[in-house]
């Protein structure tokens, strides 16, 4: 006798059962006018895993003063590389093209068994909304994959927190599991080095130096709190280095986005890069080997205001590689984390 066959006439019908495969990202704000960024911003900025002062000294500050200027400032920088056609930011346009290719990919290896989405820590699509959306198609397990190689606090914890909180909102809740950070893992050091060598390959003249540029955070977080996240972005380096088989010299590790009056990793990239120019290294390359799609701390501070920075001082030639976005080679990494992590749910 079939499950169908069992129930009572009065029995809801309930799908098909399925894993969910939920990939997450920081987040974009829905347009980069006032109301938006400042929505945005607001949300963002107020996550105690980000910002940890005490609600009482920091909220006075940000609601008052930050989020009454920063809105332009940053509405501004996103203006500048925002995808006009689509009216959305390159984060979300490359996200989407990412998830549409993994669910390609898990498709042919899974069938119907698996159904893939996409959600944002900050802004839309929200967590809870997907994981609302997975639990209706009748995923009764979900695999929620932060799309951050290395582990921070800020970026993958917050990212579980919310996914956490939205199970909290389900009657039935569905088994889950989460990713943990890749930054070790070899297909994924494999196609930050193809990425490097056919940058390399392009270049009319070799750079002097590959500066992996990660997002930054404030020392404290690293020598109080000991977050992982600085040991994880050294690593990845050091394979990276290994990897392509250069000399220690030819690479360098910096951080960047520094934030409020805190001291943060260092060196700082923006600093960094000039000193290099002033070093005499006048042809450089960057890549951001913490971000898997290119964004805001990309597209617009690598490659406008870390760039002026090194010609400013004196640099010549200042190549930026870009984030893996969906290459074949980062598509394939990422299906590979996930079938690793389906393992006992899914053959």
């Amino acid at each position: 006798m079939t499950d169908a066959a069992a129930r009572p006439a009065a029995h809801p019908v309930l799908p098909a059962r399925k894993v969910g495969v939920l990939l997450a990202n920081l987040g974009t704000p829905d347009h980069y006018s006032y109301g938006p960024m400042r929505r945005y911003l607001g949300e963002f900025l107020s996550d105690k895993r980000v910002i940890d002062y005490p609600a009482w000294k920091w909220q006075p500050l940000l609601q008052l003063i930050i989020l009454t200027k920063r809105p332009f400032s940053s509405g501004a920088a996103y203006k500048s590389i925002w995808n006009e056609e689509l009216n959305e930011s390159p984060l979300m346009t490359i996200t989407r093209g990412q998830t549409k290719k993994i669910a390609a990919t898990l498709s042919d290896r899974y069938g119907d068994q698996v159904m893939v989405d996409f959600c944002m820590r900050y802004g839309n699509p929200s967590t809870p909304s997907k994981v609302r959306e997975m639990v209706k198609a009748g995923c009764d397990r979900i695999l929620f994959f932060p799309l951050y190689p290395q582990y921070a606090g800020a970026t993958t914890a917050t990212a579980n927190d919310q996914f956490f909180r939205a199970l909290m909102q389900e009657a039935w809740q569905p088994a889950s599991r989460t990713v943990p950070a890749y930054f070790d893992h070899p297909a994924y050091v494999d196609a930050l080095a193809q990425s490097v060598e056919r940058a390399y390959a392009a270049a009319e003249v070799r750079p002097d130096v590959l500066v992996c540029s990660y997002h930054g955070m404030p020392e404290r977080y690293l020598k109080q709190v000991g977050d992982p996240y600085h040991c994880q972005c050294q690593k990845t380096t050091r394979l990276l280095k290994e990897r392509l088989g250069w000399a220690d010299g030819d690479l360098v590790t910096s951080f960047q986005s520094k934030f409020g009056p805190e001291e943060w990793l260092k060196p700082y990239t923006v600093e960094h890069v000039a000193e290099l120019a002033r070093q005499g290294k006048k042809r450089i390359a960057v890549i951001a080997p913490a971000f898997s799609a290119d964004c805001i701390e990309t597209l617009e501070e690598i490659n406008e205001e870390i760039r002026h920075s090194f010609v400013a001082a004196g640099g010549e030639s200042f190549t930026y590689i870009p984030c893996l976005n969906d290459d074949d080679a980062h598509i394939a990494a990422l299906s590979q984390v996930i079938g690793e992590n389906l393992a006992g749910w899914l053959e």
